[in-house]
């Protein structure tokens, strides 16, 4: 029988961090939660921080309790675009910045005003979203902020986390690529366009690979896994074909293929399509979509009136409204600030003609309709432009609990979904690490373990005509801009 072997992950999301044992042994792996905590922003003046003194604080209590079980790595994963500086010393200059900050206000236009908008995605190949890392520094030169002129380094999260765990000041190769500031073609950061928009190139450190070992923390190695949390994801797909969709499914939506280059045509450019980085050198050609933060919004201001209903409640409240009363498109820069989601739901709706929903139930089962729909809508450009064929959806992540939405999804794309792991983002962290050990043998071999150790849910299509007669009246709404 073969030894067990033990990794921890680290894996922190918007609304939450966990640090997950993994175990691999005989061909299957098994995971267990041992330290979850709150991921709560701050609000500091008018800007939104992330706290994150606090998560390091977390960090180092879940890797402590992990010691006893003498792991052999550590990982780590977090949500993309953001980062920290760090000065000639090599301390924090401030608190990372939280992406939902107002900052990136017209910064895409300034961008543009200085590198036209198809040379930037010529040179990244990154989907264009105010949020992006890119206008997030183009705003601090803007503004000619003080710490950016004292950084000597730049670091994403999960870099920052582990230039704190280890002393090494680099930059994963899957988190490099959603900043907009990386040149997939070069494999290198995109410096002669930086230049251009004036953010200082010096500050961008080397690019590594997932599996890269990095050095020890507490006498344990320290392994980068795919440190974007979708790359994680999307390595722990249980995938039987290379003909296959995901979605990873959360705050966000990620819906994609996965592809052994960029794709930078024209068409990608038109659609708003994004490449970004995974496993083994592959690509996520995908789009990211508004996904279940419309449900956590509407869930707070609900419950901010006295209302206070579980995931489950409301998800079960939506199977008694009726079908298709009012869509909307997700994506609508409405939605993308914190705050009164169900009064912006119908301020969509009424502005697009329609009868806003006037109850928990209609509103949940809108929002749940139309990010089906909308998948489907994202599926089929990723489909016509990547030329890829797509047999069946892998839905994996939170969203896989959701079994209303599973189907949903299952009859709006009109193709089999598999649903699960709901924990693939930590899973896919083990799993690379796994792979820097030598204790799995490639990408393949790791998502068959995950098929023989975890329990996957099969939806098949149904009310495929009422589903169309929907994608009818759902297409002309993607795109709608809300005036205040």
């Amino acid at each position: 029988m073969s030894t067990a072997r033990n990794v921890v992950a680290v894996d922190l999301g918007a609304e939450s961090g966990r640090v997950v044992l993994a175990t691999l042994h005989d061909g299957r792996i098994s995971l267990e939660v041992v330290h979850r905590f709150p991921n709560v922003p701050v609000q500091v003046g008018e800007t939104l921080h992330w706290n994150i003194l606090s998560l390091w604080h977390e960090i180092q209590s879940g890797i402590s309790a992990c010691r006893d079980r003498s792991p052999h790595s550590i990982g780590v994963d977090t949500w993309g675009v953001d980062f920290g500086l760090l000065d000639e010393n090599g301390r924090l200059l401030g608190n990372p910045v939280h992406y939902r900050d107002a900052r990136t206000e017209g910064m895409q236009q300034v961008a543009f005003g200085r590198v036209p908008r198809d040379e930037i995605f010529e040179a990244t190949g990154i989907q264009f979203m105010p949020i992006n890392t890119l206008y997030q520094l183009l705003s601090m030169a803007q503004a000619g902020d003080p710490t950016l002129d004292a950084a000597r380094t730049f670091l994403t999260i999960p870099d920052l986390l582990n230039y704190w765990l280890t002393g090494e000041k680099v930059c994963e190769f899957s988190n490099a690529t959603t900043t907009q500031c990386y040149n997939p073609s070069t494999r290198d950061w995109a410096l002669e366009m930086l230049g251009r928009l004036g953010i200082p190139t010096e500050i961008f450190p080397r690019i590594v690979a997932p599996g890269t070992h990095l050095g020890t923390y507490l006498n344990i190695p320290v392994v980068v896994p795919a440190c974007h949390d979708t790359g994680s994801a999307v390595a722990a797909v249980p995938a039987q074909t290379p003909r296959f969709a995901y979605i990873s499914s959360g705050t966000w939506s990620l819906l994609g293929l996965e592809v052994p280059e960029a794709i930078l045509s024209e068409e990608a450019l038109a659609a708003n399509l994004t490449n970004e980085g995974g496993v083994e050198g592959t690509f996520r050609f995908l789009k990211n979509i508004m996904g279940l933060w419309l449900v956590q919004q509407c869930r707070s201001t609900w419950a901010a009136a006295g209302k206070d209903y579980t995931y489950d409640v409301l998800t079960d409240l939506a199977r008694e409204a009726p079908s298709f009363a009012a869509l909307i498109d997700p994506d609508c820069e409405i939605f993308l600030p914190p705050g009164d989601m169900p009064a912006r739901i119908t301020q969509f709706c009424r502005q697009t003609g329609q009868e806003p929903p006037n109850t928990i139930s209609a509103t949940v089962r809108c929002i749940l309709e139309s990010l089906a729909l909308k998948y489907r809508y994202v599926l089929d450009l990723l489909v016509r432009v990547g030329g890829q064929t797509v047999d069946v959806v892998h839905i994996i992540g939170g969203g896989t609990q959701n079994d209303l939405l599973c189907q949903m999804t299952a009859n709006a794309t009109q193709r089999p979904v598999v649903a699960g792991p709901v924990e693939a983002t930590a899973l896919g962290n083990a799993l690379v690490q796994c792979l820097a050990l030598d204790e799995i043998g490639s990408l393949d071999e790791a998502r068959a373990t995950v098929r023989k150790s975890f329990e996957l849910v099969t939806y098949e299509p149904q009310q495929t005509e009422a589903w169309d007669d929907a994608y009818g009246r759902f297409q002309p709404l993607v795109g709608t801009v809300i005036s205040d």
